[in-house]
């Protein structure tokens, strides 16, 4: 029997134990019987056979180690039955022991001999005969299969012990191959294997022959200098390459960037990868891994990022460029009209009225750019989000129009969060307009408060406040979900948006130390959550807003600093109006000497970005230091570094400023008595704005 290819045959199991078969062929079933009676000691397998026929079926299948055959059978008789038993090549060494009652003369004992009988038993059967004649038999079968087992387990040995040799011939065969493949590839390869200790300075155990490539030095200088390759680590990459590969003995693997000196003076960035594993040494530990040459990809890398940023600059300059090339067109029109020829107060107040929308146009484009680039001076305070939703929703609701259903799902819990509310007012504005939009034939829009699980990927921690603003309008591509944000990106036809209303919505709640998510599917809506940290701090009320008609004045002293001529010709006219008395100085140390020589003075009102390299913040502190009596407001247009405001508790007026708002912040600083908090204050400032 052939063995299919790679299939090996199972050696023969010598610790089973040998058992033999008995044939009892005998007609009368009184006599069979008695002759199973007599062999059942002997712990055999008996098997009776009532004819010649039957006896002959079964030999076809078993093999018998004995076969106790009755000469006088009905059909085919004891001396036929054995001619054909003797005729099989299978059996016809089997042994036949006759069983006769009649046939007792020398004749029929000779006939049976010479059919091939090995014993004759006469009948009736003394059972003690017939048991010792068969267990003879039964023995001498036995030993010759254990023979023949013994016999195959050896010549199984023979041949598995050939064939495990040709294995092992063949596998080291293979083997050479695969080290003469394996040398070439790491030769062919610009890629570096290393096997180093675990521990610094890491020193290398192994490093393949392609580090002379990318380097410049043979592998054999990093193997015999364990600090080689370690010094020649750019120094502002240094410990954060040792901190990251070190991190292998708790994490298991590592992957680091660098910048590594060649043996040609210049820099090259290398990706080195590994992973721990255990050493030859018990309780010893190596890194193995691979170190690449990625400076072409850091190269194409800045490549593609300048080109992008570049591309953005141009996109923003175009957009910045027409939208306010628009609104002085307006502002100057209108000047030059008026300017050039008088007209009724009606046409006069339109004219006004059109450069005053075209002013807090642009003042709001300004407001949107500072806050998607997170530069714009936030007046937060806490609030409690689901009233802000609640009050506001009717103004969102006359904002999508009737087409639109507007659905609130607030929950019952309060929702305290430290915000700007003018900027997350308008937050809510664009999205929902942004919504309205996305919906031309009408639709649902859904504004919902829950309480995050799970922190975000971006940092925002578990239990932040997310609020959900979701349409089932036309929904984004995934292509269009990255450009959202990106400013005065838009897919509105021209007139219908500026491309600042999303990147306004990320900016303030990115500087709010929140986080955007957008989920989007063509056909199915888009959803909108903005992720806030929750404040522990009480919720606090907002003043109203003041109108001109509300304007109080005074009598008071004002020091206004200011190096932009307009602007402080502007102010003091305003102050002035308001009755105030107005000293100007337009540096930092101009406005100090006035100070010192005006005891009389009440407020300083200063810019915050002053010229000469002293700031608003930093003279406020020098006149408080000279006169703590001395009441300050600052303004500005545009900090820059935020850092420039920490820790200030002076209120700050965002630049351009109108009359109602700087008349209730004089007012609120120079009447002590109705003076609210510093915070109450910015919250006041910042949203009259």
């Amino acid at each position: 029997m052939h063995q299919e290819r790679g299939v090996h045959p199972e050696p023969p199991d010598l610790t089973l134990p040998l058992r033999a078969k008995v044939l009892i062929v005998d007609d009368d079933e009184r006599n069979a019987f008695a002759a199973v009676q007599a062999l059942e000691g002997l712990g055999h397998e008996l098997v009776v056979a009532p004819s010649g026929d039957e006896a002959l079926r079964r030999l076809l299948h078993d093999d018998f180690a004995v076969i106790l055959l009755d000469l006088h059978m009905p059909g085919m008789d004891g001396y036929e039955t054995a001619a054909l038993i003797r005729s099989r090549k299978r059996t016809s060494r089997t042994p036949i022991v006759f069983l006769t009652a009649i046939f007792r003369d020398e004749a029929h004992i000779f006939k049976a001999y010479s059919a091939g009988a090995v014993d004759m038993v006469f009948k009736p059967v003394d059972p003690f005969i017939l048991r010792s004649k068969v267990s003879v038999l039964v023995d001498i079968h036995l030993r010759t299969e254990e023979a023949k087992r013994l016999a195959a387990h050896r010549q199984w040995l023979l041949e598995e012990n050939a064939r495990i040799h040709a294995s092992k011939l063949h596998a080291e065969r293979a083997l050479r191959r695969s080290e003469a493949h394996q040398q070439a590839i790491l030769q062919s390869l610009p890629i570096v294997f290393h096997a180093r200790t675990a521990e610094p300075p890491f020193a290398p155990i192994f490093v393949s022959d392609g580090v002379e490539a990318i380097t410049g030095f043979a592998p054999e200088r990093f193997v015999n200098d364990p600090g080689f390759g370690s010094s020649r680590i750019h120094p502002d990459d240094l410990a954060r390459v040792v901190e990251t590969v070190s991190a292998a003995t708790r994490t298991g693997v590592y992957a680091c960037e660098f910048r590594w000196l060649c043996a040609d003076g210049s820099y090259r960035w290398l990706t080195d990868q590994g992973v721990l594993a255990p050493g030859d040494s018990e309780g010893e530990r190596q890194i193995f891994g691979v170190i690449m040459d990625s400076t072409e990809r850091h190269s194409l890398e800045e490549r593609l990022a300048q080109a992008h940023k570049m591309e953005a600059v141009g996109q923003l300059t175009g957009g910045v460029a027409h939208d306010f090339n628009n609104l002085l067109t307006v502002v100057l029109g209108n000047i030059d009209i008026m300017a050039r020829r008088p007209e009724e107060d009606v046409k006069r107040a339109q004219r006004i009225d059109a450069i005053r929308q075209a002013a807090e146009r642009g003042r709001d484009l300004t407001r949107q750019l500072l806050a998607f680039s997170r530069k714009q001076n936030l007046c937060p305070v806490t609030v409690d989000v689901r009233r802000l939703i609640e009050e506001f929703a009717p103004l969102l609701r006359q904002a999508v129009g009737e087409a639109v259903t507007v659905q609130l799902d607030l929950g019952d819990v309060a929702l305290h969060a430290h915000i700007d509310v003018p900027q997350m007012e308008a937050a809510l504005l664009n999205l929902a307009v942004n919504a309205r939009d996305a919906m031309p034939d009408g639709g649902t829009l859904t504004i919902s408060t829950t309480l995050t699980a799970e922190p975000d990927p971006s940092g925002v921690p578990a239990g932040s406040i997310c609020l959900a603003v979701e349409d089932t309008g036309v929904g984004m591509s995934p292509e269009l979900c990255e450009r959202v944000f990106e400013p005065f990106f838009t897919t509105k036809e021209i007139g219908r948006g500026s491309g600042l209303g999303l990147s306004q919505v990320y900016g303030f709640v990115r500087q709010s130390e929140g986080h955007v998510r957008i989920s989007s599917v063509v056909g199915s809506g888009s959803r909108f959550e903005l992720l806030l940290p929750t404040s522990s701090e009480p919720v606090e009320a907002l003043a109203p807003k003041a109108a001109y008609e509300d304007m109080v004045g005074g009598r008071e002293r004002i020091l206004v600093a200011e190096d932009d001529p307009a602007v402080l010709k502007l102010t003091s006219d305003l102050l002035e109006g308001l009755g105030y008395q107005v000293v100007s100085a337009t540096t930092a140390a101009e406005a100090m000497d006035v100070l010192r020589g005006d005891p009389k003075i009440d407020l300083l009102f200063s810019d915050v970005v002053m010229p000469g390299g002293t700031s608003g913040i930093a003279l406020a502190q020098a006149a408080r230091a000279e006169r703590p009596e001395l009441k300050i407001l600052l303004t500005s247009g545009f900090v820059g570094d935020k850092g420039l405001l920490g820790g200030t508790e002076h209120t700050i007026l965002d630049k351009p400023y109108e009359a109602p708002v700087l008349a209730a912040a004089l007012r609120d600083l120079l009447d002590p008595p109705r003076r609210p908090s510093p915070r109450r204050r910015a919250a006041r400032a910042r949203q009259t704005a």
